[in-house]
């Protein structure tokens, strides 16, 4: 964020200015979300990603080759993130602060992450299993053929928590220490993670760096997420708060990731299922560990109770900005 131009707002501490950027950068991705017309810089991220894994990802030294990918990804991303909002403020305060709120939003996606769970929800409702398999499948990397109801469930339920984290309130974590540049770059990583951050032959050690550094800046923000998920869950009915603190402490660590497990073990632990479990990868048999306890059989409702503990993490972090914002100020 541009600091020189902020002298303006007389009666808004730095902190307040962040704020009200990432409450209407909020507001913008509750409305419109991510329309195909406007640009959108992940996409090209994954561009360049692309471009550059081809090129580097062969031969010898590929943990070497993808830790110089970190760096040029991150680097041209936060130049050009830092100039273009440089430029924008310098040619007039409200272009800068459109532009730096404009480029926070498509960062976060809580519009889109609504979207993609309750297109797995609604055929289930209505009984089509093979659509529900199909959208499932367009989240998720598991096979999703055969599955059963409570197995599209658990598929959308882990894809919700997991991505409160990675979609909404990690973004924002770093919109909140470093405005827009730091939202971007914090998209990079997840961008990078997401394409080149696999355990297999082929990118173990080219992704290595950009994984490492993908649970680093994520792991504060998603405990955060579930100590928020916590909180709200008072105002969701059947909320199972005493089992979910003592499930999420237990189980957390049991996830592959040292951060998804957070956000995944406390939705599991609030609604009383069961997650983790047998995956299948192009027919390969995957098991991970379980987390929760099934006190209840995972049915279609569990997805909207998910949705539900989702739109709570995140509503819970921001009113926590607003209170730190609030104290400092006093």
């Amino acid at each position: 964020m541009i600091f020189h131009n902020l002298f303006l707002f007389s009666e808004l501490s730095l902190l307040g200015f962040i704020t009200v950027v990432i409450l209407v950068a909020i507001v913008i991705d509750l409305i419109i979300g991510d329309p195909m017309w406007l640009p959108h810089p992940v996409i090209q991220m994954g561009k360049l990603i692309s471009v550059l894994e081809k090129r580097w990802n062969q031969g010898n030294a590929r943990k070497i080759k993808g830790f110089f990918l970190t760096c040029t990804v991150l680097s041209l991303v936060f130049s050009l993130t830092l100039g273009g909002i440089y430029l924008a403020y310098e040619i007039h305060l409200a272009i800068g602060v459109v532009v730096e709120i404009y480029l926070i939003s498509t960062t976060i996606a809580i519009k889109g992450l609504y979207s993609t769970a309750i297109d797995v929800w609604l055929p289930l409702t209505q009984g089509n299993m093979e659509e529900a398999r199909k959208k499932l499948s367009m989240i998720v990397g598991r096979d999703t053929e055969q599955l059963q109801e409570g197995e599209i469930v658990r598929g959308a339920v882990e894809t919700v928590a997991e991505n409160t984290v990675d979609g909404i309130t990690a973004p924002l974590f770093w919109a909140v220490i470093g405005g827009a540049p730091l939202a971007m770059v914090y998209r990079a990583i997840n961008t990078m993670d997401s394409m080149v951050g696999y355990k297999n032959e082929k990118f173990e050690k080219f992704g290595y760096a950009s994984a490492k550094l993908d649970d680093i800046i994520n792991w504060f923000p998603a405990r955060i997420t579930a100590c928020t998920m916590l909180l709200t869950s008072i105002f969701i009915k059947g909320s199972n708060r005493k089992d979910a603190i003592h499930i999420t402490w237990r189980d957390a660590k049991k996830h592959p990731s040292p951060n998804s497990g957070w956000p995944e073990a406390m939705v599991a632990g609030l609604i009383g299922i069961q997650l983790g479990g047998v995956n299948f990868y192009n027919g390969i048999k995957s098991e991970q560990e379980t987390m929760g306890e099934p006190r209840k059989v995972r049915t279609v409702s569990h997805i909207k109770q998910a949705i539900q503990y989702m739109h709570g993490g995140w509503i819970g972090f921001v009113l926590l900005l607003i209170i730190i914002t609030f104290c400092i100020s006093k």
